[in-house]
């Protein structure tokens, strides 16, 4: 059987982890291929919201198994505390789990340097999470690195000492201590705890499966626009955000590459620093804001909210080879009277594009827009196709043959049963 790919198409917090829990009942097994404890993927399903930072989402289905792949980066203390908080709630976080011995650890000096690298860059910052996601990556392209496989040697703790001593350095290098003492018996405890864990060669285990003839969804985090190599550099995440880190985050040829779900809101949200061409500063942003609850589930900071972007949506279409859309999230523009969508960019010197440019360029951009009617109606009542609003089904209408793509499923709402399949 296939292996299925889900990824986001913007710059994160698309919905992913609500998709991946729709759609698990109908998989095997759901594995994340990048990523870290940067991600908060949210869930809501009777009643109670659950949000998960490094977790497959397929973890509230017992008959899936969870894979924790080889291109995540792995914070022990905070995936303890994610397993606790799901015993908590009666699910057995450890059924069906296995993590990748050749995943990167997250130490706390990574941790510590993170917020050291963002302070030195002053005005210039990127916007990190502050997780240790890019110190952890940067060790690992590195080869410095320190693996999960790591923590079963007989002299991890020496080359643990080994990775702090080189992070002292750098911090040194900007007049800084990295101050980490108070943290590190939290995380060998953690470091205790992954042991008892399923710790293994995931690479081996989906391809067996594959062979079993088992249907595996390969889950993303982050979104396209955040992509390492395609995103807008340098305010980006350090992973390969696309389809194409399935393959390398988990092990997995090419070929086995099936259908690939694109998740998009019904606007636009950014969180942190760089360019956003269709981005509200006015009440409507606000209004946008308000509705959608956009704030962070990693941070908590307030999203940057704006209309949809089809030129850069036409990109990470492209770069993903994308079968079908899930548009998400579009109940919260019930309210408005009129929607707008950018269809095109203009530059200075007044020429239209439809392609996503440079960052250089892109920030010169002004987006162009074509103004659509809204619904004005209560999404979350609606439990089939037939029932939308005949301007909800124009909207999704322009969004299909501008972007040349299906859209599939329709979210109008947080939880699981709020999701209307398309015709």
């Amino acid at each position: 059987m296939p292996v299925d790919v889900l990824v986001g198409l913007q710059w994160g917090d698309e919905g992913k982890g609500k998709i991946v829990d729709v759609l698990a009942p109908t998989y095997d097994v759901v594995a994340r291929f990048q990523g870290g404890p940067n991600a908060g993927h949210t869930l809501t399903f009777e009643g109670t919201k659950h949000v998960l930072h490094q977790v497959p989402s397929g973890i509230f289905h017992p008959h899936i198994i969870n894979v924790v792949g080889n291109g995540v980066v792995f914070d022990p203390v905070v995936f303890r505390q994610e397993l606790q908080k799901l015993t908590d709630r009666g699910v057995d976080g450890t059924r069906n789990l296995c993590i990748s011995k050749k995943a990167q650890l997250i130490l706390p000096s990574h941790r510590a340097l993170d917020r050291i690298l963002e302070e030195a860059r002053g005005g210039g910052k990127i916007g990190s999470t502050l997780k240790g996601i890019g110190p952890t990556y940067q060790d690992k392209i590195g080869r410095t690195g320190l693996r999960i496989g790591d923590v079963l040697l007989p002299d991890f703790r020496e080359r643990y000492a080994e990775a702090v001593a080189r992070h002292a350095t750098l911090a040194a290098f900007h007049n800084k201590e990295l101050e980490i003492e108070e943290f590190e018996t939290d995380f060998f405890s953690a470091i205790d705890y992954l042991r008892t864990l399923n710790l293994t060669d995931t690479e081996y285990l989906l391809n067996d499966l594959l062979k079993q003839g088992k249907r595996i969804l390969a889950e993303g985090a982050q979104g396209s626009l955040l992509d390492i190599d395609f995103g807008t550099y340098p305010f980006v995440t350090s992973s390969s955000t696309i389809v194409a880190g399935a393959c390398t985050g988990l092990g997995i040829a090419p070929r086995h590459i099936d259908k690939v779900f694109g998740i998009t809101k019904a606007y636009c949200t950014r969180v942190g620093s760089g360019p956003f061409p269709t981005e509200l500063h006015d009440e409507v942003g606000e209004q946008i804001r308000a509705a959608g609850r956009e704030f962070g589930a990693t941070t908590g900071r307030p999203r940057r909210c704006g209309w949809i972007d089809l030129p850069a949506l036409r990109y990470t279409i492209m770069l993903n080879g994308v079968s079908e859309l899930h548009l998400m999230k579009a109940d919260v523009l019930d309210e408005f009277d009129e929607i707008r969508v950018c269809t095109h960019y203009r530059n200075p010197a007044g020429e239209e594009t439809n392609q996503l440019p440079d960052l250089g360029t892109l920030q010169t951009m002004q987006p162009v827009y074509t103004t659509l009617p809204g619904w004005k109606a209560n999404l979350q009542s609606i439990t089939a196709a037939e029932a939308l609003p005949e301007a909800l089904k124009s909207y999704l209408r322009f969004l299909e043959e501008h972007l040349q793509v299906p859209i599939r499923i329709v979210s109008v709402g947080p939880d699981r049963v709020s999701t209307i399949h398309m015709n």
